[in-house]
């Protein structure tokens, strides 16, 4: 995909899954919503969830964005990096400018344009040390 695609299919797309390594080194894979602001991807965790507690003790993620029902229509992205809180712990609505841009796409993405603070979650930024993406319907087919 190029840089334009990819960052379309991020915003269209809704699912990703994240994951996270325990103390155990165990993988720990959740699905989760997300928004991508072009730079980074930011997810809205429970702060009381097992994905937390893995990223307070190890900050790398993987986190794969996919969508096709046949194998010529597989696409998606790939995004390894480091998590990092952003903002209050838990999320309350108290202003914060770094927050403005991924909670006004986040809202329109999938609360009608509004945001809710449900004293339960907080925001996870993914900037990318790496980003793979694939599209096998540009595959060309030979006979």
């Amino acid at each position: 995909m190029s840089e334009e695609e990819r960052n379309a299919f991020l915003s269209a797309e809704r699912t990703c899954r994240l994951a996270s390594a325990g103390k155990d080194g165990q993988p720990h894979v959740t699905p989760l919503w997300f928004a991508w602001d072009g730079s980074a991807l930011w997810i809205s965790s429970i702060v009381r969830s097992q994905r937390w507690t893995d990223i307070l003790n190890d900050s790398r993620v993987a986190i794969v964005v996919d969508a096709g029902d046949s194998y010529e229509d597989l696409r998606g992205v790939e995004i390894r990096g480091k998590a990092a809180v952003v903002g209050e712990v838990p999320r309350t609505g108290a202003d914060y400018p770094a927050l403005e841009t991924v909670e006004r796409l986040y809202a329109q993405k999938y609360a009608d344009g509004h945001i809710y603070y449900d004293g339960r979650h907080a925001w996870l930024r993914v900037v990318p040390d790496k980003i793979v993406t694939w599209d096998f319907r540009k595959r060309s087919v030979h006979a």
